[in-house]
């Protein structure tokens, strides 16, 4: 009795087009496995390659299939057409060299009704060169084609591959652009502003954002190393970065410049984020010793956190050294820097509201002066650009000139569009950062101090307070950030003139020196 001859089935589609017009894997499966029945062979393994497969996948796939057919002796391959099996020299050079270690071995390309084996003719070899070369020059070709499609649409502004987290993409074939995700911005730009905190790590983040409710594309949790990119990548705020070059975005930026450049500086700066624990202390990287400048390390004993200085060799002669804190005693030398930025009552915080709303009017009148200025700078900009390009034409001015020319205007026209855009979004936050500041001045000793408070929210306000601060022996001296070190200038004379207004309307008159609407607060009833 005859043996049956054994075969391996090879099939592989390169575009969604092909698998929608009568290409698809199924399909080949069904032609090779015919034929096979129709030749009297036996096929005892497929191997497929789908449209999604990187290079890298189909040469893995490639030496597997020959692997494969070398252990089990099997001499027969049977692909639907050349192109399916080879469009490099050097795979075409591999199946020749297979070919010729045993006459029994064939390669049957069915639609092209074409066999290859040792014994092939001279002027079918030629055939199958030619159709390898041809196969060879379309894949050239294409390439080149993708990437001149590539340049156009950076050109255009659009990023030419899958966008970052956050965003999604619309629109039809060759016109595809990418917007906003509704579901996933909210939690993308939420992460931009918790790290640029300097109050969480990147593998911190992982749980918050997590338990926030961040998921991946394919529904899982956004792993470190996958945060620490996205919050790397200038996509977010109007930029598209393609093989390490920066092109200018036209999609809708998520972030601003300056928020994206604060975590860019928090990534960099890696003592000042602390790394991930289960139970996180509220001062971890927030002390540093005003003799020498070192962290305060913090630990637990008997249940109580207890920050000291590090051992470090190169602190060893600071007098701080042995010192030892509770976190209890440090709390208790910061709620009475708690007390000198915050408004005494609600009443004062409501008169203050008010006078921030009047001196908003004055600082739209600034805005507008300055956004006409602005308009007048990209204006003149794009006339000297204008006027360059003109002159280089006539040959009135040297090419070299005429680049300097352009590239200088270009970045004072780009330098002034970019302050536009901040005077825009500006124009709101004036009032209204003006009395979140206040309020929290107002409030801030009792969130802290709230039972339902986290270490997190903790470590937050106090980021919003203080812009560090300092151990000297047993002392904390703090350095209030920008905001607040005005305010411990600013509300000690708002609370005065308020107490003093309150006793003398108690009294049932006013003091000469007593206006009725005080200087420091225009516009109170």
């Amino acid at each position: 009795m005859q043996s049956i001859t054994k075969t391996i089935l090879y099939a592989r589609v390169s575009s969604k087009e092909q698998e929608e017009t009568g290409y698809s894997l199924d399909a080949q499966e069904k032609l090779l496995k015919d034929y096979a029945i129709k030749n009297g062979f036996e096929a005892v393994k497929m191997f497929r390659i789908s449209e999604s497969a990187s290079g890298r996948q189909i040469r893995k796939t490639f030496n597997e299939m020959l692997e494969y057919a070398n252990k089990h002796k099997i001499s027969v391959i049977l692909c639907e057409k050349i192109d399916r099996l080879t469009r490099n020299i050097k795979d075409a050079a591999i199946v020749n060299d297979w070919i010729t270690e045993d006459e029994n071995r064939q390669v049957h390309f069915v639609k092209e009704n074409f066999i290859l084996s040792k014994n092939t003719r001279a002027h079918e070899n030629l055939v199958w060169d030619m159709k390898v070369a041809i196969a060879r020059f379309y894949t050239n070709n294409l390439s080149e084609e993708v990437k001149k499609g590539q340049k156009e649409k950076l050109a255009q502004g659009w990023l030419p591959t899958k966008p970052p987290l956050g965003y999604k993409t619309i629109g039809d074939k060759g016109h595809k652009i990418h917007v906003q995700d509704e579901e996933k911005a909210p939690f993308v730009k939420k992460m931009f502003e918790l790290y640029s905190s300097g109050n969480y790590s990147t593998n911190e983040l992982v749980r918050v954002m997590y338990k926030e409710g961040l998921r991946s594309r394919s529904d899982g949790k956004v792993g470190k190393s996958r945060i620490h990119q996205l919050l790397s990548d200038p996509f977010y705020y109007g930029k598209v970065r393609y093989r390490g070059e920066i092109h200018d975005g036209a999609h809708e930026p998520l972030i601003s410049k300056d928020l994206f450049d604060a975590v860019q500086q928090k990534l960099i700066r890696k003592l000042a984020n602390p790394q991930y624990k289960t139970h996180h202390p509220v001062f971890k990287a927030k002390i540093n010793c005003k003799e020498c400048g070192a962290t305060i390390t913090w630990e637990t004993q008997k249940g109580h956190w207890y920050g000291h200085h590090t051992s470090y060799e190169k602190y060893k002669h600071c007098t701080t050294k042995r010192v030892y804190m509770r976190q209890e005693d440090v709390e208790k030398q910061l709620f009475p820097c708690f007390d000198k930025v915050a408004p005494k009552t609600e009443r004062v915080l409501r008169v203050l509201e008010k006078a921030l709303k009047e001196s908003h009017a004055d600082e739209i009148d600034y805005n507008t002066t300055k956004r006409n200025e602005l308009t007048r700078i990209i204006q003149l900009a794009d006339q000297r650009i204008e006027g360059a390009y003109r002159d280089k034409l006539d040959e009135k001015i040297p090419a070299a000139l005429c680049e300097k020319i352009m590239s200088n205007s270009t970045r004072e026209k780009e330098e002034a569009l970019e302050a536009l855009k901040k005077l825009g979004e500006s124009r709101t936050r004036y009032y209204e950062a003006g009395y979140a500041i206040h309020e929290l001045a107002l409030k801030s000793q009792a969130i802290y101090d709230s039972e339902k408070a986290t270490p997190e929210e903790q470590r937050l306000l106090l980021s919003y307070v203080f812009s560090n601060l300092a151990l000297n022996a047993d002392r904390i001296t703090p350095n209030y950030t920008l905001a607040f070190q005005f305010l411990v200038d600013w509300m000690p004379k708002v609370n005065k003139i308020f107490e003093l207004s309150e006793m003398q309307t108690n009294k049932g008159q006013k003091s000469t020196f007593v206006p009725s609407c005080p200087v420091v607060l225009p516009g109170q009833d």
